[in-house]
């Protein structure tokens, strides 16, 4: 592992070399790039109080927020930055830390137009979604999301081989979601992008480590045509850290109008046993619809989980096997 990450850095610091003796002029005042978002939403759970573990939307009968997000970034040359932090419940849930709100805080080289070496604290390659409301199409998340890492800190290599193939692989810190260490940089992780044809891409990754574990995941998507698309993500944790899962999602969506879409994430997610929590699986069908206007997408949505065992409370408190409920979100993105 250290002769690996000796190697990443040598290459790193002679590329930099090499590429400062070009004659190529760059100049400073390229612009600085400001992005971000702002959603709120309302929320009502049928049996009348929370039960749904996912991430996001957990409050009950409630207009509430979900978070301010900020990002900024520029590049001149072949040096780039990216910065970004949020602020919020929903930003609350996602970071260990919530005092620092730091979703991402990296920096990047193209060493060529074809190579190029990142490190920081970065979101992390794995999985169909993300924390920021306007990189999803549902509002509410997947388990798979729920339970795999968020981010990941450390430097990683990425090589393009065409625009159809690339390959990323780096080496991360020990821990998933944290910007440092617990005393070990081990965690080895990959990236393999192939567009097989034309609107189909797909993304076959891996993260492994001794103290959070090994993710295997798919993630791709498929526009069939100019109006329907279609997703899919699958993966499966084994090891330590969190618990250990696996399952996969289905996300069709189709256009219905120039600013209306309705979309369908169907999942299946099986967990193991933690502590006095048993072993069990759900089945969760989330009916989702976008309507856009300029940077404001309405999201109105309606979700149905049944669990293989009681793990859910109906509205006497009493163990169920079912869950539901439905939700109205407002995403302003800029």
């Amino acid at each position: 592992m250290k002769k690996f990450l000796l190697l990443l850095l040598s290459v790193s610091a002679s590329s930099f070399a090499l590429k400062a003796q070009d004659t190529i002029k760059v100049t400073s005042d390229a612009p600085l790039v400001i992005s971000g978002s702002v959603d709120a939403y309302y929320k009502y759970d049928f049996s009348g109080h929370n039960n749904l573990s996912t991430y996001y939307g957990n409050e009950q009968n409630s207009f509430s927020i979900g978070m301010f997000d900020l990002g900024v970034k520029k590049k001149v040359g072949a040096a780039s930055f990216v910065g970004e932090v949020s602020f919020g419940p929903r930003s609350d849930a996602s970071l260990p830390v919530p005092s620092n709100h730091i979703e991402n805080l990296y920096v990047s080289y193209d060493v060529t137009s074809a190579f190029n070496l990142t490190m920081g604290y970065m979101a992390t390659f794995i999985g169909y979604e993300v924390i920021s409301p306007t990189g999803n199409f549902n509002y509410s998340t997947s388990y798979l999301f729920s339970n795999g890492p968020f981010q990941n800190a450390g430097a990683k290599a990425t090589f393009t081989f065409s625009p159809s193939a690339s390959l990323m692989v780096g080496v991360f810190n020990d821990l998933w979601n944290v910007y440092t260490s617990a005393g070990r940089i081990n965690t080895l992780g990959a990236q393999l992008m192939l567009v097989p044809v034309k609107n189909w891409t797909a993304y076959l990754n891996v993260a492994s480590g001794p103290a959070s574990g090994t993710v295997l995941d798919l993630t791709t998507t498929y526009q069939m045509t100019d109006a329907f698309k279609l997703g899919l993500n699958a993966a499966t944790k084994s090891g330590n850290g969190s618990a250990n899962y696996s399952g996969v999602a289905l996300y069709p969506q189709i256009a219905v109008s120039k600013v209306a879409t309705l979309g369908l994430r169907g999942e299946y997610f099986q967990f193991s046993a933690v502590g006095s929590t048993p072993s069990s699986s759900i089945t969760a069908l989330t009916v989702t619809a976008n309507v856009k206007s300029g940077p404001f997408t309405f999201i109105p949505e309606v979700r149905f989980d049944s669990g293989k065992n009681k793990i859910f409370t109906d509205s006497a408190g009493a163990p169920t096997t079912s869950a539901a409920q439905f939700l109205l979100a407002a995403v302003y993105a800029f």
